[in-house]
């Protein structure tokens, strides 16, 4: 590749493999839906589909994102399948390469997983013209793993309100981590570890736990907080998900222990054990406890299957142990989280 131009493969999904995208010479950059590019998408997709998979399509054919010299998708849903055949009707001259992605972390699933991964790291050196070792995807897993350990460390400060610019700030930090340079990612992300913390001050809003799939704007954080809660904890799968630190694992084969770390990391909705299908429902009340929330908000798109079929199971675990919901759904726009004001309100003030 030429040197001194940032090569990207694109990418949408917190399962993508970015450790491979990195070792092949690429950065990693995730396509966020944000931006204000028109609705096109729905020229090729259906109207009922997920806003996320809609908003990605409406910049790719607004031309709204830098140079990539590759798309990679997983399998992960059926909106992001058909946003793979999209895909390729809108650039039909850019790489593009679906990975399957089991529902399970099973041994089986594990393996099968681990050889879509190799089929992956052989597409990205055809598209690259480079070879790369096993070696080199372990050095880039520790490097993944280091830029892991920085923003857990930031988000706990953001989390006890000792982060200068809070949960607004946070978001633009995973926002960039996901998107630039590890370089660069990596000097800014130590800066932000050396740099003093502020003094802890009274939370004003009511500390609640998020969860839900993508909420990429930093300014959805600070609507939050003016609607009068405190995120105390959070799972979205464009914040701390998104950088699931991979293990060591017990194989020697590379390829087995990133598949094996995607599949052991924060559950998705689409990912369950066969033996605990509703094992998500045990995590949120878990984690919402843990952070001592006195409620939680569940934020995701609409018409996403996927948690639509976890929300009844998550929403009995919660009732059953006093801890209040509220669900939102939004279309991946600042507009969407605005008309939630009312709703955000009075749920704080009825958890005061």
């Amino acid at each position: 590749m030429p040197q001194g131009k940032i090569h990207r493969v694109g990418h949408a999904c917190s399962y993508t493999p970015t450790a491979l995208i990195h070792a092949a010479g690429f950065t990693p950059y995730r396509v966020l839906p944000v931006g204000d590019s028109p609705d096109r998408a729905g020229q090729l997709l259906h109207d009922n589909l997920c806003p996320h998979a809609k908003r990605i399509l409406d910049r790719a054919m607004d031309e709204d994102l830098p140079d990539l010299d590759g798309m990679v998708f997983m399998n992960c849903c059926d909106a992001m399948r058909r946003l793979s055949d999209a895909w390729r009707t809108v650039r039909p001259k850019q790489g593009v390469v679906l990975v399957d992605l089991p529902v399970s972390p099973t041994d089986t699933s594990v393996s099968f997983f681990a050889g879509e991964l190799t089929r992956l790291a052989q597409t990205l050196q055809e598209w690259s013209g480079q070879s790369f070792t096993s070696a080199d995807i372990s050095s880039s897993i520790d490097a993944m793993n280091e830029m892991a350990e920085l923003l857990k460390e930031i988000s706990k400060r953001a989390r006890k309100g000792t982060l200068v610019g809070g949960s607004s700030r946070l978001q633009g930090l995973f926002n960039r981590g996901a998107t630039e340079p590890l370089g660069q990612t990596m000097e800014l992300l130590r800066s932000a570890v050396g740099a003093a913390e502020r003094r802890p001050t009274a939370q004003n809003g009511v500390p609640v736990y998020l969860f839900g799939n993508v909420l990429p704007e930093p300014e959805a954080f600070a609507h939050f907080e003016s609607c009068g809660v405190h995120i105390a904890g959070d799972s979205v799968c464009t914040g701390l998900r998104a950088f699931n630190r991979i293990g060591g694992g017990n194989s020697e084969d590379v390829f087995w222990r990133l598949a094996r770390g995607l599949l052991d990391g924060p559950r998705c909705p689409r990912t369950f054990h066969p033996s605990q299908p509703g094992k998500i429902a045990e995590e949120v009340l878990a984690e919402a406890q843990a952070c001592q929330a006195k409620g939680v908000i569940g934020y995701t798109m609409k018409f996403c299957d996927p948690y639509m079929s976890r929300l009844p199971g998550i929403r009995d675990a919660l009732r059953e142990a006093g801890l209040p919901l509220l669900l939102l759904d939004g279309d991946c726009t600042l507009r969407s989280i605005g008309q939630q004001r009312t709703r955000i309100e009075a749920f704080a003030e009825m958890l005061r």
